[in-house]
């Protein structure tokens, strides 16, 4: 399978749930979201990261991306409803405020190549290739990968990035 056909995923949390911390949270969902692959799956490094853009106080995040190749009859409509259901599975919080703290954030990032622009979904994500969180991850299973609708891959992009945003790759999860 052709590598811009692929439908990426970041993966976040910063609470714990149920006595879970945010990492065993984070690759139960990865093994999870396997299960949704008709075939390539690839996934990332988990990676603690500085919040961005949230509320003051809000601790670091453990992130993580995957891509997989979506079934043919899969719409990107139909794994957005897949991924808000794992996330009401983890008592997702209605966020009073926006990029609150949560044990579980998923985003469609890309859906191959298709486009989506409604309230509910936008394709390819608008604020992927601004964050580190989402590029270094990303870099580590598909540095080559041209992102949607631009002419640079995602090693390029993060390049571009400044240092101000803390990511660190975590070993031995």
């Amino acid at each position: 399978m052709d590598d811009t056909a692929l439908a990426i995923i970041g993966l976040g949390s910063n609470l714990p749930w149920r006595e879970r911390s945010s990492v065993e949270i984070i690759a139960s969902v990865m093994r999870q979201l396997r299960t949704l692959s008709a075939g390539r799956y690839l996934a990332s490094s988990l990676w603690r990261t500085s919040p961005v853009d949230c509320p003051p106080g809000s601790g670091d995040f453990i992130n993580a991306v995957v891509a997989l190749a979506p079934a043919p009859a899969m719409t990107p409509e139909g794994l957005l409803a897949c991924l808000k259901q794992f996330e009401a599975a983890h008592e997702r919080p209605e966020p009073a405020r926006r990029n609150a703290p949560r044990p579980l954030d998923l985003d469609l990032l890309a859906f191959g190549q298709q486009r989506r622009h409604s309230a509910t979904l936008q394709l390819p994500h608008p604020r992927a290739m601004q964050r580190r969180f989402v590029l270094a991850p990303l870099a580590e299973i598909l540095p080559t990968l041209c992102w949607p609708g631009t002419a640079r891959t995602v090693a390029e992009w993060l390049a571009t990035l400044d240092e101000s945003e803390s990511v660190a790759r975590l070993a031995g999860v």
